[in-house]
C-alpha cells in the first residue's frame, strides 16, 4: 500500500464519514454567466458525494428576484452537463419554497429570536454615519427589539415598510472548517443581522439555513468568499434547534496578479471556454488542481480518475492562482489525445464560423467546391500537436481552403536570400514535384523528390529550398511541413501555388 493511500485512510478514519451518509449541495445563483468558481465548487461537492457513494443535490437560490433570470438557470445547467457532473437530486427553487419560509420565519418571530425593524433607510444611514465617525462598527443599535408586541402590531396595521431581523445574542461562534481548521467569532459584532425583507421575501442566510436542514444536507462545501456567512448560519442553525452541518471553505481563485480573479484576467464564464475551444475534460482537470493537491506529482486527471482519487483534505488553505498558461497546456494534452476524426468534427464548427467551410446538407463545400470529411480529416490532424484550443483552428488551416492565398514578398526570405535565389528556389521545387506522377503523390515521394534537390542548393541548405516553398504554399511565417501540405493540398494546386507566387515576383 502506497504512503499517500495510507495518508488517505487516516484522513478517513479521523473524518469517520459512512459511506452512503453524505448529502452535499450546490447552490448557485442565477443571476449571470456560470463562472469558473461556480464550476469548481460544484466539482468538489460532486467528488465528495462520490467519494463516500454519497448525493449531490441541485439547489437553485433564485431569492433575488430582480437580478434572477430564467436563461442563467439554464445556463447553469448546461454547464454542468457540459462538464459532465451529475446530480442526484433536483433542481430544487428557492422561489418555489415560500412557505417554507414563512413557517420557520414565524417560529422565529414568536419565540422573540427575531422581530420587525421599522427604522427607515435615511435613519439606518444616520446612525451608520454616526458610529463610524466614532471608530465604531457600524452595526444595528437594536432599536426596534424594544418595541411591544402592540406597538408592532399598529406598526403592520399602518402599513409601514419592514424588514425582520435576527436576535444575535452576546456568545462566541466556533466551529472547525475541514480546510480551514478552528475558526471563532464573537456573535456582537454581527449585530443583529436582516433575515428577511417581509414576511414573503427572506434572504439569503436564512433561505439557505432552512434549505440545508429540509435537504438533510451534511456537509457544506463552497468557496472562500462565503466564510462571513457561516458565523450567521451557524447562530440561526442554533435558534431554530437544527443540527448544524461540517463546514468546508475552498481556498478563493485568484488572477495571476493576485488579485480576484475578475473579467479582466480573460475569460471566466464557462460558456466562454466552451466558446473558446476548451474541452471539457481539461477544464474539470485543471479545476481539480485550483486549491487541490492529489499528494503527488501527478497532473492529468479523468473525471472518473479524480472521482476515485479525491480526498477533501488534500485541498489546501492558501488561494489558488488561475495560471491560463496552465490550462492552454493542459486544453492541448487533451486535444492531442482524441481520436483524428473526433478531433475534425470538433473543429467543423470553427471552420464554419470562419466562413471556411458552408454546409450545404450532408455536403461540406469551400468556395463552391466540395470537400470531403477525409479531406478535413487529414488537415486537422497535420495541426493535432499544435492545437491549444479548437477555436485556434482557423487561422492555422485556412490556406488549404482557400483558391487563392496572399504570400507576403519579405516571408519568403530565407536567411540573407536574394530574390533572384528565391525563384531559383521555386523552380527547382516545381521542377522536382512536377516530375511525379500522381498516383505517387504521397509524402515519401514528395519528401525525398525534395530534399534531393535541396542537396545541390545552397550547399547543401535545406532552408534555402524548403521555406520559400513552405511559404509559397501557405502563406505563413509558422505552418506545418511543406511536404505535409505539398501532399494534402494535391499535385494541381501545388503547382498553382508555386506558379503564382514566381508570377508576383
Amino acid at each position: 500500500m502506497s504512503s499517500q493511500k495510507i495518508k488517505q485512510d487516516k484522513i478517513e478514519q479521523k473524518l469517520k464519514i459512512e459511506d452512503g451518509s453524505v448529502r452535499v449541495r450546490f447552490a448557485p445563483s442565477p443571476t449571470g454567466p456560470f463562472h469558473v468558481g461556480n464550476l469548481r465548487s460544484a466539482l468538489f461537492n460532486y467528488l465528495f458525494a462520490k467519494r463516500y457513494k454519497g448525493k449531490l443535490i441541485l439547489r437553485v437560490e433564485d431569492t433575488d428576484k430582480e437580478r434572477s433570470e430564467k436563461k442563467w438557470e439554464e445556463g447553469i445547467k448546461l454547464s454542468l452537463e457540459w462538464a459532465g457532473i451529475e446530480w442526484d437530486e433536483g433542481p430544487y427553487y428557492q422561489s418555489a419554497r415560500g412557505a417554507i419560509y414563512e413557517k420557520y420565519l414565524k417560529k422565529l418571530i414568536e419565540e422573540r429570536k427575531a422581530y420587525f425593524c421599522f427604522c427607515s433607510q435615511d435613519d439606518l444611514e444616520a446612525q451608520r454615519q454616526y458610529l463610524m465617525s466614532l471608530g465604531k462598527a457600524p452595526l444595528y443599535s437594536g432599536k426596534c427589539s424594544k418595541l411591544s408586541k402592540e406597538e408592532v402590531e399598529e406598526n403592520l396595521k399602518q402599513g409601514k415598510p419592514y424588514v425582520i431581523r435576527f436576535r444575535t445574542s452576546e456568545k462566541k461562534v466556533v466551529f472547525n472548517d475541514l480546510v480551514l481548521g478552528k475558526i471563532e467569532q464573537e456573535a456582537i459584532l454581527l449585530g443583529d443581522f436582516v433575515i428577511a425583507k417581509n414576511a414573503n421575501n427572506v434572504l439569503y442566510n436564512f433561505a439557505c439555513v432552512i434549505d440545508d436542514f429540509e435537504m438533510k444536507i451534511t456537509h457544506v462545501i463552497r468557496g472562500g468568499d462565503h466564510i462571513s456567512n457561516t458565523p450567521k448560519q451557524i447562530l440561526l442553525n442554533e435558534a431554530l434547534g437544527f443540527p448544524l452541518p461540517t463546514f468546508c471553505h475552498l481556498p478563493l481563485v485568484l488572477g495571476e496578479d493576485k488579485s480576484k480573479l475578475s473579467k479582466r484576467h480573460g475569460a471566466v464564464f464557462i460558456p466562454e471556454y466552451e466558446k473558446e475551444g476548451y474541452l471539457a475534460g481539461a477544464l474539470v482537470n485543471f479545476l481539480a488542481l485550483l486549491g487541490w493537491n492529489p499528494g503527488d506529482n501527478r497532473e492529468i486527471f479523468s473525471l472518473k480518475d479524480l472521482e476515485k482519487e479525491f480526498f477533501i483534505e488534500g485541498v489546501q488553505k492558501s488561494p489558488a492562482v488561475f495560471n491560463e498558461n496552465k490550462l492552454d497546456w493542459l486544453n492541448g494534452f487533451y486535444i492531442r489525445a482524441l481520436d483524428k476524426k473526433e478531433l475534425a468534427k470538433l473543429c467543423l464548427p470553427y471552420l464554419i464560423q470562419g466562413g471556411l467551410l458552408e454546409e450545404k446538407g450532408s455536403l461540406l463545400k469551400a468556395n463552391g467546391i466540395e470537400v470531403s470529411f477525409d479531406y478535413l480529416v487529414e488537415v486537422i490532424a497535420l495541426y493535432q500537436e499544435r492545437l491549444k484550443k479548437l477555436s485556434e483552428v482557423g487561422e492555422l488551416v485556412d490556406f488549404f481552403f482557400k483558391k487563392e492565398i496572399e504570400v507576403e514578398r519579405g516571408l519568403l526570405q530565407w536567411k540573407e536570400m536574394e530574390e533572384k535565389e528565391i525563384k531559383e528556389s521555386l523552380k527547382k521545387s516545381y521542377k522536382a514535384l512536377d516530375k511525379i506522377k500522381e498516383k505517387n503523390w504521397r509524402s515519401d515521394f514528395i519528401t525525398e523528390a525534395l530534399l534531393k534537390e535541396a542537396d545541390d542548393l545552397k550547399k547543401g541548405d535545406k532552408g534555402a529550398l524548403l521555406w520559400p516553398l513552405r511559404v509559397a504554399l501557405s502563406g505563413k511565417k509558422a505552418s506545418a511541413s511543406p511536404f505535409d501540405i505539398a501532399y494534402i493540398l494535391g499535385k494541381l494546386r501545388t503547382l498553382e501555388r508555386i506558379k503564382k507566387t514566381l508570377e508576383d515576383l
